[in-house]
């Protein structure tokens, strides 16, 4: 069943009420540590059988512990994610600390990222404004289409961007304040720095262990986390409301898990204050709200893709 458009037949249920979501905003350290331990606990597993295998056996059989590397480095956007939005965990210092570490690993400055996503929460699907609608490829064509759906042309669109950032010292995006610019340069100028390290310290003890267990997982993973990001607006109306310009997605436990519970997407925009944790409860409540669902990202990932190519037909 792929996600549709739900008649108002019915009355709808209540919101939760301010005590609700009082007690749903609560913030925690322990649950935070626990998912970003899974997570980084995930990658260290998979990344030691990766170069063991490689080492003992060759690339060849790798490819799919790799394959499942790529997974867990791309979906790294997720603890970015939510901690930019300090929700990652109740001490804010740890929330920044994680934050950067997860955007170095995942090549997409912390301190910029934040403020390209508030503005998308501020103006989600408002074509003029919207950060998501305005940076990134159009595709005009099938081929263009299945080459914005592997991430890649992205994922190239914000390293050009960081480097434009560190190299000319120059910030034109709208949603960077004049008083933030000088931040997001000298992040970007860090985060080229510490890269240029590391590309300095493999070729010193020619080792490729980088390589085989960071980059290349990290762009075979944008083919999974880029249809993932595409499920999340695309096809859904283009108003102000949270229940009618986002959808959200109903998938497994292990996805949900390493996607920090945004496949309830709706109800993160609706309440951006509510943490990861306590997402699935809030599902619970505004459940009846919701317009746009999506079974499986299989079927959605059918749809959104149905709807660009519908859209290109269109603005023919």
């Amino acid at each position: 069943m792929s996600s549709t458009a739900i008649p108002d037949t019915t009355a709808r249920p209540k919101p939760p009420t301010p005590a609700m979501l009082r007690e749903l905003s609560a913030r925690s350290d322990l649950l935070g540590a626990v998912r970003a331990a899974t997570h980084y606990g995930a990658i260290a597993v998979v990344g030691a059988l990766i170069w063991l295998v490689y080492s003992r056996y060759g690339l060849i059989w790798a490819l799919p512990l790799i394959a499942l590397q790529g997974y867990f480095v791309a979906f790294l956007f997720m603890i970015v994610h939510e901690t930019a939005h300090k929700t990652a965990f109740r001490t804010r210092a740890i929330n920044l600390v994680m934050g950067h570490l997860s955007a170095f690993a995942i090549v997409l400055p912390y301190e910029y990222y934040c403020l390209f996503h508030w503005d998308h929460h501020r103006y989600t699907q408002d074509p003029e404004r919207d950060p998501e609608l305005i940076v990134g490829p159009k595709p005009k064509s099938d081929t263009q289409l299945a080459i914005a759906y592997s991430g890649l042309l992205q994922f190239a669109v914000r390293v050009r961007l960081m480097l434009k950032h560190a190299f000319t010292g120059k910030v034109t995006a709208p949603w960077v304040p004049e008083n933030k610019r000088a931040i997001v340069v000298r992040e970007a100028r860090l985060y080229v720095a510490a890269y240029a390290l590391l590309l300095m310290l493999s070729i010193a003890l020619s080792t490729p262990i980088l390589l085989w267990v960071w980059i290349v997982p990290m762009l075979a993973g944008q083919l999974i986390l880029r249809p993932y990001l595409y499920a999340e607006h695309t096809g859904c109306e283009r108003t102000r409301s949270a229940f009618h310009n986002t959808r959200t997605t109903y998938t497994g436990a292990i996805m949900r898990w390493f996607a920090w519970n945004m496949p309830y997407h709706v109800e993160h925009h609706a309440y951006p204050s509510v943490p990861f944790h306590a997402l699935p409860e809030l599902n619970r409540i505004v459940d009846g709200q919701i317009v746009f669902r999506g079974r499986g990202y299989r079927a959605v990932t059918r749809e959104t893709w149905a709807w660009f190519r519908r859209q290109r037909r269109q603005e023919a």
